[in-house]
């Protein structure tokens, strides 16, 4: 997808926590749902070092990942994270890999 595309059609994906009629969530005002998205970036972007990529919010809507090399890919929702850092890495990149656990394990402080 291109970057106009993801901006232009991006709607609020279910994983996103904001305020919805009908729909629990604590993250009813702005100040919860920075802090919720603060909290997700943080988790994802330990997980994305390990194949060298940062993750951004971009315009408060979008996101950015980026590789060491400079190149980028931007999308609407945390459900297409894991494709694009496939496709940034040029390898496999599986969350649960053991490889990766074990490097996790091995940055705790």
């Amino acid at each position: 997808m291109c970057s106009l595309c993801g901006i232009l059609g991006c709607d609020d994906h279910w994983t996103n926590a904001v305020d919805r009629p009908g729909v629990y969530s604590r993250n009813r005002d702005s100040q919860s749902r920075r802090m919720e998205t603060a909290r997700r970036l943080k988790a994802v972007n330990r997980i994305a070092s390990y194949r060298r990529l940062r993750l951004e919010v971009w315009q408060g809507r979008s996101y950015v990942l980026s590789s060491a090399t400079g190149a980028s890919s931007v999308f609407e929702a945390l459900s297409h994270l894991w494709p694009e850092a496939e496709a940034l890495a040029g390898r496999a990149f599986d969350p649960l890999d053991e490889g990766l656990i074990a490097w996790m394990e091995g940055q705790r402080t």
